[in-house]
């Protein structure tokens, strides 16, 4: 008995003296492997992101990784590594109201992500001029602002899109297609000369108005991401982020008409047709919530009945995900609201409403006047002041401004900074 409580005992005491060192190697070993966060996450994402590609997937989705939720030590390292990434901002579309929307831009996309690098496609108009604030922005790639002229329409492009509901008929959808292709031309190009591939592409809208940062919950790796809202059948298409291979799918809205038609598809608008790049090509989609808005000068019947546009008001806490607004007294809120966008076709222009996020302007004419006062109310003293100073801008100080970009760029492919200028600023 003595014995063999003798070797119990033993074993007790070699067990205590063995496990320790053992434990310690084994957590030596771990810690020394390399482990990187986008390898740590893959498995994550193809776990609570497994979808059929021929439907948008959305955030609020319980099979979809709770990204807004604490989140577990590798998937916060890969937010780090986002930081640390290569991604390139494309800004497309025409000036108009640049001095509302570019300074929400510069502080809530470009200063969030100061590694990004600016890419800026739009076509040479009277406002032009006011992007000249674009030299606030951390980061300059290239700025390619074009003398824009008729795209000729092929047979194809007539079969596969339709001018329903389009301002300007199939030729205004080849202008917006060739302003989104034409990003993915000038970062291939940026690319191509710096020898490197970026990581990430960001494109909106140059009318876009952020009220809030875009997060880095809105990167998912092996997804490209829309907002929802605003689908008009198909998926919206007023902003995007994705790796450089989704990215080159998406973005490709001229180069891939041709596909489009030798599968059959017929009478397709801008929406639908995005849909169809995506699907057609295997690319998955996810749609999130974004805390943007489109600030439009055009006029919609008010109130909105099932394929009515609704018209938020800037205040709107939002999140708005890129639905049409402008600075106005709200004319509807809390339980008006509900009475208005049940009726509405959610697969048109439908925003999300619930819990007091919407405010409703009345759209059916000009802003109201002092909506300066609103907006500045709104977007608060730093907004303000740059809209004021555009208000003012003169001819020197636009020239010097545009300069100090030029400066900046890696490529200028505009017209001088004093020509765009004098169109919209004149000789003053």
């Amino acid at each position: 008995m003595f014995i063999a409580r003798w070797f119990s005992d033993l074993d007790w005491r070699l067990l205590l003296l063995i496990v320790p060192p053992l434990f310690l190697l084994v957590f030596l070993s771990v810690s020394s492997t390399p482990i990187t966060p986008f390898s740590t996450f893959a498995p994550l994402a193809s776990f609570f992101f497994s979808r059929n590609v021929n439907s948008s997937t959305s955030a609020d989705d319980p099979c979809v990784l709770p990204l807004n939720q604490s989140l577990p030590v590798g998937v916060r390292s890969w937010k780090d590594e986002l930081y640390r990434s290569r991604i390139a901002v494309c800004l497309v579309g025409g000036a108009r109201r640049f001095e509302l929307t570019g300074p929400s831009i510069v502080e809530n996309i470009l200063n969030v992500y100061p590694n990004s690098d600016l890419f800026l496609h739009s076509p040479l108009d009277e406002n032009s001029f006011k992007f000249s604030l674009l030299k606030l922005a951390p980061r300059i790639a290239t700025v390619r602002i074009f003398q824009p002229t008729p795209i000729p329409e092929t047979e194809a492009e007539v079969r596969v899109l339709t001018a329903a509901n389009s301002p300007n008929g199939i030729q205004g959808l080849l202008q917006y297609f060739n302003l989104v292709e034409g990003c993915l031309t000038i970062i291939e190009e940026y690319q191509n000369q710096s020898n490197f591939k970026y990581d990430w592409i960001v494109r909106t809208r140059v009318d876009g108005y952020w009220n809030a940062p875009l997060a880095p919950e809105n990167f998912i790796p092996g997804h490209y991401l829309i907002p929802p809202g605003s689908t008009y059948g198909g998926l919206n298409d007023r902003l995007g982020i994705g790796d450089l291979n989704s990215s080159t799918v998406a973005l490709s809205r001229l180069s891939m008409i041709p596909k489009l038609d030798s599968v059959g598809l017929r009478m397709l608008n801008s929406e639908t047709s995005f849909k169809a790049q995506l699907t057609t090509y295997g690319v998955p989609f996810i749609t999130k919530r974004l805390p943007f808005c489109i600030v439009s000068d055009r006029k919609y019947g008010y109130p909105p009945y099932r394929f009515g546009v609704p018209v938020a008001a800037l205040s709107s806490p939002g999140p708005l995900s890129g639905a049409k607004c402008r600075p106005c007294t709200p004319v509807c809120e809390g339980n008006c609201v509900a009475g208005i966008m049940q009726w509405l076709d959610k697969g048109w222009s439908w925003t999300n409403w619930e819990n007091g996020t919407l405010k409703l302007c009345d759209a059916h004419g000009e802003w109201e006047e002092g909506w300066e006062k609103i907006f500045d109310k709104v977007a608060g003293k730093k907004r303000a002041a740059v809209r004021k100073r555009i208000s003012g801008l003169k001819l020197n100080q636009c020239v010097n401004d545009f300069n100090e970009m030029k400066r900046r760029s890696s490529k200028w492919d505009s017209p001088p900074p004093e020509e765009m200028c004098r169109l919209g600023v004149g000789e003053n």
